[in-house]
Protein backbone atom coordinates (compact mmCIF):
# COMPACT_ATOMS: atom_id res chain seq x y z
CA UNK A 1 0.00 0.00 0.00
CA UNK A 2 1.39 3.37 -1.06
CA UNK A 3 0.10 6.40 0.84
CA UNK A 4 1.27 9.59 -0.80
CA UNK A 5 -1.59 12.04 -1.09
CA UNK A 6 -4.36 13.59 0.99
CA UNK A 7 -8.11 13.46 0.36
CA UNK A 8 -9.25 16.76 -1.12
CA UNK A 9 -12.46 16.60 0.93
CA UNK A 10 -11.34 15.63 4.43
CA UNK A 11 -7.54 15.74 4.25
CA UNK A 12 -7.04 12.12 5.30
CA UNK A 13 -4.22 10.12 3.72
CA UNK A 14 -5.32 8.30 0.58
CA UNK A 15 -4.45 4.67 0.01
CA UNK A 16 -3.43 3.28 -3.37
CA UNK A 17 -4.20 -0.45 -3.60
CA UNK A 18 -3.37 -3.18 -6.10
CA UNK A 19 -7.00 -4.26 -6.41
CA UNK A 20 -9.51 -1.81 -7.85
CA UNK A 21 -12.91 -1.27 -6.25
CA UNK A 22 -16.07 0.59 -7.17
CA UNK A 23 -16.52 4.07 -5.71
CA UNK A 24 -19.35 6.60 -5.88
CA UNK A 25 -18.26 10.15 -6.71
CA UNK A 26 -19.20 12.58 -3.94
CA UNK A 27 -20.39 15.16 -6.46
CA UNK A 28 -21.80 13.61 -9.64
CA UNK A 29 -22.92 10.43 -7.81
CA UNK A 30 -21.72 8.19 -10.64
CA UNK A 31 -19.91 4.92 -9.99
CA UNK A 32 -16.27 4.49 -10.99
CA UNK A 33 -13.67 1.76 -10.58
CA UNK A 34 -10.43 2.97 -9.01
CA UNK A 35 -7.45 1.78 -7.00
CA UNK A 36 -7.54 4.79 -4.70
CA UNK A 37 -9.52 5.06 -1.48
CA UNK A 38 -10.12 7.46 1.39
CA UNK A 39 -10.65 5.97 4.87
CA UNK A 40 -13.77 8.13 5.21
CA UNK A 41 -15.17 6.81 1.93
CA UNK A 42 -14.74 10.02 -0.09
CA UNK A 43 -14.09 9.79 -3.81
CA UNK A 44 -13.87 12.43 -6.55
CA UNK A 45 -13.95 11.30 -10.17
CA UNK A 46 -11.58 12.79 -12.73
CA UNK A 47 -14.31 14.90 -14.34
CA UNK A 48 -15.35 16.51 -11.05
CA UNK A 49 -11.73 16.80 -9.97
CA UNK A 50 -10.94 18.94 -13.03
CA UNK A 51 -14.25 20.84 -13.19
CA UNK A 52 -14.53 24.57 -12.54
CA UNK A 53 -16.21 25.74 -9.34
CA UNK A 54 -19.48 26.53 -11.09
CA UNK A 55 -19.44 23.25 -13.04
CA UNK A 56 -18.93 21.31 -9.83
CA UNK A 57 -21.71 23.20 -8.03
CA UNK A 58 -24.11 22.57 -10.89
CA UNK A 59 -23.21 18.87 -11.25
CA UNK A 60 -23.61 18.23 -7.54
CA UNK A 61 -26.91 20.10 -7.25
CA UNK A 62 -28.35 18.30 -10.27
CA UNK A 63 -27.66 14.87 -8.80
CA UNK A 64 -28.09 15.54 -5.06
CA UNK A 65 -31.29 14.37 -3.40
CA UNK A 66 -30.80 16.34 -0.18
CA UNK A 67 -33.31 18.92 1.06
CA UNK A 68 -31.04 20.79 3.51
CA UNK A 69 -29.32 23.63 1.63
CA UNK A 70 -26.89 24.31 4.48
CA UNK A 71 -25.63 20.72 4.48
CA UNK A 72 -25.31 20.88 0.69
CA UNK A 73 -23.36 24.13 0.87
CA UNK A 74 -20.92 22.72 3.45
CA UNK A 75 -20.40 19.62 1.34
CA UNK A 76 -19.49 21.77 -1.66
CA UNK A 77 -17.32 24.12 0.39
CA UNK A 78 -15.00 21.21 1.17
CA UNK A 79 -14.12 20.82 -2.49
CA UNK A 80 -10.85 22.44 -3.59
CA UNK A 81 -12.59 24.40 -6.35
CA UNK A 82 -14.56 26.42 -3.77
CA UNK A 83 -12.02 28.84 -2.34
CA UNK A 84 -12.28 30.50 1.06
CA UNK A 85 -13.55 33.65 -0.67
CA UNK A 86 -14.70 34.18 -4.23
CA UNK A 87 -17.59 34.88 -6.61
CA UNK A 88 -18.38 31.17 -6.86
CA UNK A 89 -20.39 31.68 -3.66
CA UNK A 90 -22.73 33.98 -5.59
CA UNK A 91 -23.83 30.91 -7.55
CA UNK A 92 -23.43 28.39 -4.73
CA UNK A 93 -26.15 30.08 -2.62
CA UNK A 94 -28.98 30.06 -5.18
CA UNK A 95 -27.83 26.67 -6.50
CA UNK A 96 -28.16 24.79 -3.20
CA UNK A 97 -31.42 26.60 -2.45
CA UNK A 98 -32.87 25.63 -5.82
CA UNK A 99 -31.73 22.03 -5.44
CA UNK A 100 -33.10 21.71 -1.91
CA UNK A 101 -36.37 23.44 -2.84
CA UNK A 102 -37.15 21.28 -5.88
CA UNK A 103 -36.01 18.11 -4.11
CA UNK A 104 -38.36 19.02 -1.26
CA UNK A 105 -41.18 19.64 -3.74
CA UNK A 106 -40.35 16.29 -5.40
CA UNK A 107 -39.79 18.07 -8.71
CA UNK A 108 -36.12 17.33 -9.44
CA UNK A 109 -36.70 17.63 -13.19
CA UNK A 110 -37.11 21.40 -12.67
CA UNK A 111 -33.52 21.79 -11.44
CA UNK A 112 -31.56 21.72 -14.69
CA UNK A 113 -33.15 24.76 -16.33
CA UNK A 114 -33.29 26.74 -13.08
CA UNK A 115 -29.65 26.03 -12.22
CA UNK A 116 -28.51 27.03 -15.69
CA UNK A 117 -30.34 30.35 -15.42
CA UNK A 118 -29.08 30.92 -11.87
CA UNK A 119 -25.50 30.40 -13.04
CA UNK A 120 -25.99 32.91 -15.85
CA UNK A 121 -27.41 35.53 -13.51
CA UNK A 122 -24.83 34.92 -10.79
CA UNK A 123 -22.00 35.60 -13.25
CA UNK A 124 -23.18 39.22 -13.35
CA UNK A 125 -22.54 39.54 -9.60
CA UNK A 126 -18.85 40.41 -9.57
CA UNK A 127 -16.26 39.58 -6.95
CA UNK A 128 -16.04 42.22 -4.23
CA UNK A 129 -19.70 43.19 -4.70
CA UNK A 130 -20.15 43.36 -0.92
CA UNK A 131 -17.62 46.12 -0.38
CA UNK A 132 -17.75 47.95 -3.70
CA UNK A 133 -21.51 47.87 -4.36
CA UNK A 134 -22.92 47.51 -0.86
CA UNK A 135 -24.74 44.27 -1.65
CA UNK A 136 -23.14 40.94 -0.73
CA UNK A 137 -23.31 38.50 -3.63
CA UNK A 138 -24.59 35.77 -1.31
CA UNK A 139 -27.53 37.99 -0.41
CA UNK A 140 -28.17 38.78 -4.07
CA UNK A 141 -28.10 35.03 -4.65
CA UNK A 142 -31.17 34.71 -2.44
CA UNK A 143 -32.99 37.17 -4.69
CA UNK A 144 -31.93 35.15 -7.73
CA UNK A 145 -33.35 32.04 -6.08
CA UNK A 146 -36.71 33.61 -5.22
CA UNK A 147 -37.06 35.22 -8.64
CA UNK A 148 -36.52 31.82 -10.27
CA UNK A 149 -38.98 29.83 -8.18
CA UNK A 150 -41.64 32.52 -8.62
CA UNK A 151 -40.95 33.28 -12.29
CA UNK A 152 -40.49 36.95 -11.52
CA UNK A 153 -39.59 39.57 -14.14
CA UNK A 154 -38.96 43.35 -13.99
CA UNK A 155 -42.62 43.83 -14.97
CA UNK A 156 -44.06 41.49 -12.34
CA UNK A 157 -45.90 42.79 -9.30
CA UNK A 158 -46.12 40.46 -6.29
CA UNK A 159 -43.15 38.30 -7.29
CA UNK A 160 -41.06 41.39 -8.05
CA UNK A 161 -41.69 42.56 -4.49
CA UNK A 162 -40.99 39.11 -3.04
CA UNK A 163 -37.65 38.81 -4.84
CA UNK A 164 -36.47 42.21 -3.61
CA UNK A 165 -37.73 41.56 -0.10
CA UNK A 166 -35.91 38.21 0.03
CA UNK A 167 -32.67 39.92 -0.96
CA UNK A 168 -33.27 42.63 1.65
CA UNK A 169 -33.82 40.05 4.40
CA UNK A 170 -30.60 38.24 3.50
CA UNK A 171 -28.59 41.47 3.31
CA UNK A 172 -29.96 42.65 6.64
CA UNK A 173 -28.82 39.41 8.27
CA UNK A 174 -25.39 39.69 6.65
CA UNK A 175 -25.04 43.36 7.58
CA UNK A 176 -25.73 42.47 11.22
CA UNK A 177 -22.13 41.28 11.43
CA UNK A 178 -19.18 43.61 11.25
CA UNK A 179 -16.83 43.34 8.27
CA UNK A 180 -14.58 42.32 6.73
CA UNK A 181 -16.34 39.92 4.44
CA UNK A 182 -16.33 36.19 4.93
CA UNK A 183 -17.85 34.28 2.03
CA UNK A 184 -18.56 31.26 4.23
CA UNK A 185 -20.28 33.25 7.01
CA UNK A 186 -22.24 35.34 4.53
CA UNK A 187 -23.35 32.28 2.57
CA UNK A 188 -24.59 30.59 5.75
CA UNK A 189 -26.48 33.72 6.78
CA UNK A 190 -27.99 34.12 3.31
CA UNK A 191 -29.18 30.50 3.18
CA UNK A 192 -30.70 30.69 6.65
CA UNK A 193 -32.47 33.95 5.74
CA UNK A 194 -33.80 32.34 2.57
CA UNK A 195 -35.11 29.35 4.53
CA UNK A 196 -36.93 31.69 6.94
CA UNK A 197 -38.36 33.63 3.99
CA UNK A 198 -39.61 30.44 2.35
CA UNK A 199 -41.31 29.40 5.56
CA UNK A 200 -42.87 32.78 6.33
CA UNK A 201 -43.93 33.81 2.82
CA UNK A 202 -44.46 30.54 0.94
CA UNK A 203 -45.24 28.19 3.84
CA UNK A 204 -42.44 25.89 2.71
CA UNK A 205 -40.28 24.49 5.51
CA UNK A 206 -36.94 23.07 4.47
CA UNK A 207 -35.13 20.91 7.06
CA UNK A 208 -32.31 23.40 7.46
CA UNK A 209 -29.45 22.77 9.85
CA UNK A 210 -29.51 25.72 12.27
CA UNK A 211 -26.52 24.91 14.50
CA UNK A 212 -23.73 25.56 12.01
CA UNK A 213 -20.15 25.01 13.11
CA UNK A 214 -17.67 26.65 10.76
CA UNK A 215 -14.97 24.27 9.56
CA UNK A 216 -13.17 26.88 7.46
CA UNK A 217 -12.06 29.64 9.86
CA UNK A 218 -8.42 28.55 9.81
CA UNK A 219 -8.32 29.47 6.11
CA UNK A 220 -9.59 33.01 6.74
CA UNK A 221 -7.00 35.58 7.80
CA UNK A 222 -9.78 38.07 8.59
CA UNK A 223 -11.97 35.70 10.62
CA UNK A 224 -14.05 37.49 13.27
CA UNK A 225 -13.52 34.48 15.53
CA UNK A 226 -15.63 34.82 18.71
CA UNK A 227 -17.61 37.67 17.13
CA UNK A 228 -19.01 35.20 14.59
CA UNK A 229 -21.82 32.91 15.72
CA UNK A 230 -20.46 30.05 13.60
CA UNK A 231 -16.98 30.12 15.15
CA UNK A 232 -15.94 27.45 17.66
CA UNK A 233 -12.16 27.65 17.51
CA UNK A 234 -11.97 23.88 17.24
Amino acid sequence: MDISKDCLICGAALSYRETAAEHLCNYCRQAFTANISCPAGHFICDNCHSASANELIKTYCLTAEATDPVAMAIHLMHSPQIKMHGPEHHFLVPAVLLAAYYNHKQKPSEKAAKLAEAEKRARNVLGGFCGFYGACGAGVGVGIFVSLITGSTPLAQTTWSQSNLATACALQSIAGFSGPRCCKRDSFLAILAAADFLHNVFNTALPVKQAITCEFFSQNNECLQTRCSFYTGE
